[in-house]
């Protein structure tokens, strides 16, 4: 085992127990002569000293690379050719602007923190998407869970619906659950709730089943799951059990299943929100966040844009703006936004200068991120990228320490180890810290 992979099972921190080192303290000799097993001193660890802040989150995640100097850091005094062919507006922040196409935003600047200076090393999608679905780099040594799994895994039910919930999909396997069980998978509406008579399937009775029926069928099946779960631990089995028993859950609870039904919600705020694909997204993910889901991520967009990056931004960014806009403004009206951390992210952003096709090509090294609520600053500006967008000026973040942050703000301890199905303890955020000049 190479000792960067065992660091990295190992939380990569030591944490001063009788001043043995990691690898001594975690050998089997060692342990027994204390008289206690692994899982014991993983429990010692898991006792968190966080403070909730964030009682759910709202991870928006715009795919494809968006583009940092044509949203959250137009490059104003740079040369044409670095500046792009977009213009900017101030906001409501002294001597901050965003992109021409972000005037509602732009008004809330002043309710939200802009990181100008997220950066990391990973120019290809999948990789960039795994650094922040994860918090993690690609390892072929382990699959690491999503945000939302580990959140799942941790925090559980709350007023019976589910923990976990991805908006309109699973936009990608690295929002899968990694090495954590199956039973910590994000449940996923595979609906648009944009589209004309949209409906998240397998929330009512099937045909002819009405409630009596519904409860001997459960009686029946629970009968079932216990002989094969007195036989059997595989994990799979497991799953299957727990998405049933979370089915049943979701559709005997009325207040749970009206979450997802977008319908009541008045006309004059669907409209607020604006009738597409960003505005009705982004206030199901409130109505959900309102009933007691605790972690969702909803897609919106591609914004992987090589040649016209343009028309790819007028096309996309002003629903994403409204739509944003709305959510924060939706959420601080209803007391919701303080304990509520939305977070809008991507995997990368642009390259500083405009390419031969007038687009912009995959850019890791510095790009922008926003957060809200849960306990993050208001009307703050995180680090700064140079004067053309090409690196971190100052104060850089890493997705490392970006994780810790949130899971921080969730009261879950970013350095609690899980453990993997090879019995391998795994810290939850390796080598970060929490960034307390973000927080309120």
């Amino acid at each position: 085992m190479s000792s960067t992979v065992h660091s990295n099972w190992c939380g990569g921190k030591d944490h001063g127990f009788f001043n043995q080192s990691r690898r001594n303290f975690l050998s089997v000799g060692f342990l027994s002569t204390l008289g206690i097993s692994l899982n014991e001193v993983l429990a010692l660890e898991s006792k968190s000293t966080f403070p909730v802040k964030a009682k759910s989150v709202i991870n928006i995640f715009l795919p494809g690379g968006m583009a940092h100097q044509e949203s959250w850091d137009p490059k104003i005094y740079a040369p044409i050719e670095y500046r792009g062919p977009l213009g900017s507006i101030p906001t409501v922040i002294p001597g901050v602007h965003f992109s021409e196409n972000m005037p509602m935003t732009a008004k809330i600047a002043d309710k939200i923190t802009v990181v100008r200076s997220m950066t990391h090393g990973e120019a290809a999608h999948e990789r960039g998407t795994h650094n922040m679905m994860t918090g993690y780099k690609p390892s072929p040594a382990v699959t690491y869970p999503s945000f939302g799994s580990v959140v799942s895994h941790e925090l559980g039910v709350r007023n019976n619906i589910p923990p976990y919930i991805l908006i309109p999909s699973l936009p990608t396997e690295f929002a899968g659950t990694g090495y954590l069980s199956k039973m910590y998978s994000g449940f996923s509406l595979n609906a648009d709730p944009a589209q004309a008579g949209y409906k998240v399937q397998d929330l009512s009775f099937p045909a002819g089943v009405d409630s009596k029926r519904f409860t001997t069928r459960k009686s029946m099946l629970e009968t079932v799951n216990d002989h094969f779960s007195s036989a059997n631990s595989d994990d799979r089995l497991n799953a299957s059990d727990s998405f049933y028993q979370k089915a049943y859950n979701l559709i005997g609870s009325d207040s749970a299943k009206a979450a997802f039904d977008i319908e009541t919600e008045p006309a004059a705020l669907r409209d607020i929100y604006g009738r597409n694909a960003a505005g009705q997204r982004l206030l199901l993910a409130r109505r959900l966040v309102e009933a007691g889901t605790r972690f969702v991520t909803v897609t919106y967009g591609g914004w992987d844009m090589h040649d016209n990056i343009a028309s790819g931004i007028k096309n996309q960014l002003p629903n994403f703006d409204q739509a944003y806009a709305a959510l924060i403004k939706d959420l601080e009206q209803r007391g919701m936004l303080d304990e509520t951390l939305v977070m809008v992210t991507s995997e990368f952003g642009r390259t500083p200068k405009i390419n031969a096709t007038a687009g912009r090509d995959h850019w890791p090294s510095v790009y922008s991120i926003a957060l809200a609520g849960g306990g993050i600053k208001k009307g703050y500006v995180h680090g700064s990228s140079d004067s053309v967008g090409a690196q971190p000026d100052n104060d850089p973040l890493t997705v490392e320490n970006l994780s810790a942050t949130v899971y921080s703000l969730m009261g879950i301890d970013p350095d609690k180890r899980l453990m993997t199905p090879d019995a391998r303890p795994v810290s939850i955020v390796y080598n970060g810290h929490v960034e307390k000049d973000l927080l309120s």
